[in-house]
């Protein structure tokens, strides 16, 4: 439809041209709302890396054959040393941050929030940053003899921590090359406890919104001595099927020159399909507590499906069906490029 709308709008100017001389038209291209199209369409420059969609694909299901990594399984330890070390194999220091936390049904939580840093000793950074850990219960499954099994989370969280791996990788591989910033640090925080939130078939909701995000509230609570970062990006199943990343409300509200930069990178990438202007919903997730408490304006990268019945996060989520099959390299591709884009035009 769009590409119809800028041929239409082209050939209208052409038969401007003829009836009222191109300084007239020059006029009318600028007043053209078909003009922004063709500006956007000038506008694909990308820069950087390519991210490679196998690797991070490979990445996703690599913690997928950990089994459910939700808080205190044998899974979730598990994963956490394999992050550990693909972090350190990519030149990261890695810290862990543990902490013993408290779930909304006073369950203690063995949580344990992951901290790479690229460059650790420059002061400029960029933090990005997705949950690890998986979610306990497929609450949200239509079938409710699934609502208290745990759940595989290839998208939900897997696919966040695969493509900041990926990224690493390639930070590695080409950081050196002048394209990027020699002054720029880049920090990848795994944050853990985000998904044991109230469970839906409890009936007292009343304080389930402070359930959530508990590993980044920890964090938050908790800053390293003296860290800083410029602003922060959140990716949170940033690989499924037909997913659209909308501009969050919270990000909009705490952070709106991030949602501007991201979204415009997501265009020079030539990843603008996946990254519509339009309003998301409001989301409680962990670029709250970023925000709120550390102060730090943080934006959330999550698809949203208005038209969804299951939910607008999408048919898979907090279900059985939330694995591989529904894992789509070219989702995790427009997204991580477009990070890519982020990071190799930061000045």
């Amino acid at each position: 439809m769009k590409k119809n709308m800028i041929r239409i709008g082209i050939a209208a100017l052409l038969l401007a041209a003829l009836a009222y001389g191109w300084s007239t038209v020059s006029e009318l291209f600028k007043a053209s709302p078909e003009t922004e199209d063709i500006e956007e369409l000038e506008k694909v420059k990308p820069v950087g890396p390519s991210f490679s969609a196998d690797s991070a694909y490979a990445f996703c299901e690599a913690q997928c054959n950990f089994g459910p990594r939700a808080m205190n399984m044998p899974g979730h330890e598990q994963c956490r040393e394999w992050i550990v070390e693909k972090f350190s194999q990519y030149g990261c220091k890695v810290t862990e941050q543990h902490a013993d936390l408290t779930g909304y049904n006073g369950t203690t939580l063995k949580s344990t929030n992951i901290i790479a840093q690229f460059r650790p000793e420059l002061t400029t950074r960029i933090l990005l940053c997705a949950h690890w850990d998986s979610r306990p219960w497929a609450d949200n499954d239509p079938d409710e003899a699934n609502w208290h099994k745990p759940i595989l989370a290839a998208n939900d969280a897997a696919s966040g921590v695969a493509v900041m791996l990926e990224i690493a990788r390639q930070l590695s591989i080409s950081a050196d090359s002048t394209s990027f910033n020699p002054q720029l640090g880049v920090d990848f925080i795994c944050f853990d406890a985000e998904d044991w939130g109230t469970p839906q078939w409890e009936e007292d909701q009343t304080n389930s919104g402070d359930s959530w995000a508990l590993g980044a509230q920890y964090f938050a609570q908790n800053l390293p001595e003296g860290y800083e970062a410029r602003y922060g990006i959140l990716l949170d199943m940033v690989g499924g099927q037909g997913a659209q990343f909308c501009q969050e409300i919270m990000s909009q509200q705490y952070a709106p020159a991030i949602v501007k930069k991201v979204w415009r990178a997501a265009r020079q990438a030539g990843y603008g399909s996946f990254f519509p202007k339009k309003d998301g919903g409001g989301i409680t997730d962990d670029h709250i507590p970023l925000n709120q408490i550390a102060k730090i304006p943080t934006i959330d990268i999550i698809p949203f499906h208005p038209d969804c019945p299951q939910s607008s996060f999408g048919p898979t989520w907090h279900t059985v069906d939330d694995n591989m099959q529904h894992i789509d390299p070219n989702t995790l591709k427009a997204v991580g490029q477009t990070v890519i884009q982020v990071l190799w035009t930061e000045k």
